[in-house]
């Protein structure tokens, strides 16, 4: 980036690697692609008539920018019946990244620290970059388990805000009662702005969603229908916090994305009705699958939600393995895009279950054949 225009801040953005392995994809001849963080269910067909439904009647235009009245208030009436904070609005967002933008160019000045949890959703470091502040990484290996005292300890008088995901991506390992309780409480005993990525909501399988929310009403939610309803392009998102906050990322929204598309937004009215959980128990049995295959030949820790399985390379670093596993057609995503550490490798199986069962295939072959 030698180019004299280029601003310093691009310094912090690198193409993405599943990006790069997405390209490769495309390159290649009937790959085995369990790379992809994205559903592979159909869209539901409600959700799809009402999409089409708004185009038809001309609801293609701009829309407030906080988004269309009854999507808020259906989606403010659902906020209050869970968390019945006093202060806590809702507003429509351009997809859970738009949110996470807006929440990090409302919250974070040049300078502040934001505290992020390796391994990490690949765009949380070069987000704080963007808008000037400094990633404080705590590290969860091996277990992926957050140590409150490492959090403690790793707050500074210039901590503004700690980003938390759970279920997480890469890992898909959701944090416990207590280290949600012990978080929340931690963050709002510091007054540091706490933002919850909660994209992976609806991916729980053996317990209930657990939002940091219900023990820190300040907590800053992040949310949206792309995973839950499979509409990953359509760019819908919603976020939720304390009032004086959401009003700060409206107003930046009206200025960056402006609005959601509306199309969309009416589209996840009905979005709302929909029963998603037979999505869910596919979802739980392609699970219990990765896990049970991977068991004897790979260190793995039992991700609980989301759709991600997050193994340890049996040999070699992280990237040497993956480079193994496309040699035999296999796209799956090296650790070190999501972590300081290249020892891992993502797998999404978020795919057919024959896809699946090819790629474990591939996996249990390879685990032994180190160059």
């Amino acid at each position: 980036m030698n180019h004299p225009w280029i601003s310093k801040r691009m310094e912090y953005f690198d193409s993405s690697g599943i990006r790069k392995v997405f390209d490769l994809a495309a390159s290649m001849t009937d790959p085995i692609n369990l790379s992809i963080g994205q559903p592979d269910f159909a869209v539901p067909e409600p959700v799809q008539e009402a999409a089409v439904r708004a185009m038809h009647d001309g609801k293609n235009g701009y829309t407030p920018t906080q988004g269309i009245g009854p999507l808020r208030e259906a989606l403010q009436d659902c906020v209050e019946s869970q968390y019945n904070h006093a202060r806590r609005q809702v507003f429509v967002t351009s997809g859970t990244s738009g949110g996470l933008v807006l929440a990090m160019m409302a919250l974070v000045d040049p300078g502040d620290e934001v505290i992020v949890f390796d391994p990490y959703f690949v765009m949380y470091p070069s987000l704080v970059g963007l808008v000037g502040g400094k990633s404080v990484v705590v590290d969860t290996y091996p277990d992926f388990r957050i140590d409150l005292e490492k959090v403690a300890a790793a707050i500074t008088p210039r901590t503004k805000a700690v980003l938390f995901n759970s279920p997480g991506n890469p890992t898909g390992v959701t944090a416990s009662e207590e280290e949600i309780r012990g978080l929340a409480q931690l963050t709002a005993e510091r007054n540091i702005a706490l933002v919850s990525d909660e994209i992976y909501s609806h991916y729980c399988y053996d317990e209930p969603f657990l939002s940091p929310a219900k023990f820190n009403p300040q907590t800053i939610v992040i949310d949206g229908f792309s995973k839950s309803h499979a509409v990953t392009g359509w760019r819908l998102g919603y976020a939720h916090g304390p009032a004086e906050i959401i009003q700060q990322m409206i107003k930046l929204q009206q200025y960056t994305f402006v609005c959601a598309p509306q199309p969309a937004q009416w589209a996840a009215l009905a979005a709302l009705k929909i029963d998603t959980t037979p999505q869910i128990d596919a979802y739980r049995k392609k699970r219990d699958r990765v896990v049970a295959a991977l068991g004897e030949d790979y260190e793995l820790v039992t991700p609980g939600g989301a759709f991600y399985a997050y193994p340890k390379a049996p040999w070699g670093s992280g990237d040497q393995f993956v480079l193994k596993a496309i040699e035999n057609k296999l796209l799956i995503i090296p650790g070190h895009i999501f972590s300081d550490h290249d020892t891992h490798f993502r797998i999404s199986y978020a795919a057919s279950d024959e896809t699946i069962e090819r790629g474990l295939e591939v996996l249990k072959r390879i685990a032994h054949e180190r160059d």
